[in-house]
């Protein structure tokens, strides 16, 4: 198994655990989750690299394992020249080469002790990952992916969703002892998020997987461990079952802890009097009756129950514009076309009106960020933007708008900020408190890039917002907070996203790229096309009934509400049996 055992970790302004651990043993499916930055890259990177981080307490993983790892970062540029087929069978090819060499060599050699003892050890490793099977065991996956017809291009001809499944078959066909992912599904479409959950629960090995999609945490794994405030909860069961009693443990300590307060608040005002009457007052029995006092607060604070294990951390996104302006056009698009090594898009017409809020929805690689940089630009004579409008642009590669090497303080005092001060409230709103300011961009992990994005945009004041992929690498709460300031906002956006909620939630209509061009259509026959291709219409509307209830027993514990807490649980609770 691998054990982690009381582990604390600290990077300089901020500290990530605090005595945790935790166990993943055979067969086990392990979701990892918490929010934004709360550590679980870094946790990652602990347990596949140890010897590169200074961290109390033990960490024991078998020095024989192989260890499989997706990165939530794809890099298509390395081996672009590669094709699919030869990426994905690499290890494959090497050890059948290298049982062949050894052989040819054992024809000639006088000595054979050491070349059938490599022998055996490269036949050993050949034969753990099913080699005599390989190419049928790649043809399976990619057909189970839906990538079958992928398997002769190269990979960069991929697009990113494409590639980070094509990682996915390639590590799992290695056949790791401990298979772990990092937010696999960020950027994927709806096929392919379909595609990563069959191929995850087609594994039968130890999985680690980093997500906050709640698609694929109801349909994948066997155990939680949830990493929050400096501390850890491990929940052996389903993501369903775990959220739901994770709510009722906290609406149960919450009072207790509430409790605990007052009746340690209450003592304390008592002490402070015996102090008071003690100063004016030398008699044996008032010092003795103070002692009494510190001593009871000093078992009160021992035993006293801690608050609940997770706090809302949910930032105050709020989406901003000076310069809003009456309904107008705001964008036109018209007759364009896209091609790289093929043709991407073909005679693209559309209109934006200055309040419109669309999403473009399409198939990974079919040209949607492409489309979104170049009206970003806007040199191109196929879009025209309104001389009244202001673009803003949140990008899915995050250091296209960001400076990682640049502190936090420093990307807000080049983007128009004058003062330490002005930077440090601004940026403590959206979850940036104290020393991080000074922390350098590229320390931080997605969520938190995306978030300050976000931040930064609000910032432009811009009135006409263009999202690339705003909910990928957020936690629940941070999706929350920015479907919210979306809805909120009063200029256009034009967002691209696989995120069926954000999209129901947040926009007026969608443009859907099909077959090289694009065409709009209504909520309602996106909702009808998304039942019918891609995921249960039961499911989906039954799940986001359930998110919507879990966020108001959230809200009634934040305000201390446990007779609505309760009431809501309830609720949750028969939502629940229906999934």
């Amino acid at each position: 198994m691998l054990k982690v055992d009381k582990l604390s970790y600290s990077f300089p302004n901020k500290n990530l655990y605090n005595n945790i651990s935790f166990t993943i043993e055979d067969k086990d499916h392990c979701a990892f989750i918490g929010t934004s930055g709360s550590g679980k890259s870094t946790l990652i990177n602990i347990i596949t690299d140890p010897e590169n981080y200074m961290y109390d307490g033990k960490l024991e993983v078998n020095p024989s394992w192989k260890i499989g790892y997706v990165s939530q970062f794809s890099n298509l540029d390395k081996t672009k020249e590669t094709t699919v087929f030869d990426y994905i069978s690499e290890d494959f090819i090497f050890l059948q080469n290298k049982i062949s060499s050894i052989c040819s060599e054992m024809e000639t050699a006088t000595d054979i002790d050491s070349l059938l003892e490599e022998y055996q050890i490269a036949l050993d490793s050949f034969n753990a990952i099913d080699g005599d099977n390989f190419e049928s065991n790649i043809n399976k996956n990619l057909n189970l992916a839906k990538l079958s017809q992928h398997k002769n291009l190269r990979l960069s001809e991929l697009s990113g969703g494409e590639f980070k499944l094509i990682q996915v078959i390639k590590e799992m066909l290695n056949s790791p002892d401990l298979m772990i992912m990092d937010e696999p599904d960020v950027f994927l479409d709806f096929e392919n998020l379909n595609a990563l959950k069959k191929l995850i629960n087609s594994h039968k090995k130890r999985m680690l997987v980093i997500t906050h999609n709640r698609y694929l945490l109801n349909h994948c794994f066997n155990k939680i461990i949830h990493l929050e405030n400096m501390e850890l909860q491990e929940f052996e069961g389903r993501y369903i079952d775990y959220n739901f009693s994770l709510l009722q443990s906290k609406i149960e300590l919450q009072e207790l802890s509430l409790e605990d307060d007052e009746e340690i608040e209450r003592n304390g005002i008592l002490i402070d009097k015996l102090r008071l009457i003690a100063t004016y007052n030398s008699e044996s029995s008032r010092g003795k009756s103070l002692k009494a006092r510190v001593k009871i607060q000093e078992r009160l604070e021992k035993r006293r129950i801690k608050a609940p294990f997770v706090a809302i951390k949910k930032p105050d996104i709020n989406l901003v514009t000076n310069n809003e302006i009456e309904e107008t056009i705001a964008l036109k698009v018209s007759d364009y076309s896209i091609s790289f090594d093929e043709l991407l898009l073909e005679n693209i017409n559309f209109e934006i009106k200055s309040t419109d809020k669309v999403a473009i929805i399409g198939p990974n690689g079919c040209g949607k960020t492409t489309l979104l940089r170049e009206i970003f630009k806007n040199n191109n004579s196929s879009i025209e933007v309104n001389e009244n409008i202001e673009l803003a642009y949140l990008s899915q590669l995050q250091g296209e708008i960001l400076n990682e090497s640049n502190t936090i303080y420093d990307e807000f005092f080049d983007a128009g900020f004058e003062t330490y001060a002005q930077i440090r409230s601004y940026v403590s709103n959206y979850g940036f408190d104290g020393e991080i300011v000074e922390q350098k961009i590229e320390s931080l992990s997605g969520g938190e890039k995306n978030i300050l994005q976000l931040a930064k945009i609000s910032a432009s004041k811009a009135n006409m917002l263009l999202l690339d992929e705003p909910t990928s690498h957020l936690d629940t709460y941070s999706q929350i907070a920015l479907e919210e300031a979306i809805k909120n906002y009063k200029g256009a956006i034009l967002m691209v996203s696989h995120d069926f909620y954000s999209i129901v939630n947040c926009v007026d209509y969608v443009l859907i790229i099909e077959d090289k061009t694009i065409r709009k259509i209504s909520m309602r026959k996106f909702r009808k096309m998304i039942y019918a291709n891609h995921f249960n219409k039961d499911y989906l509307e039954i799940e986001q009934k359930k998110k919507s209830v879990e966020t108001k027993v959230e809200l009634a514990l934040k305000n201390t509400d446990f007779e609505l807490a309760r009431k809501h649980s309830e609720e949750l609770e028969k939502i629940i049996k229906l999934l």
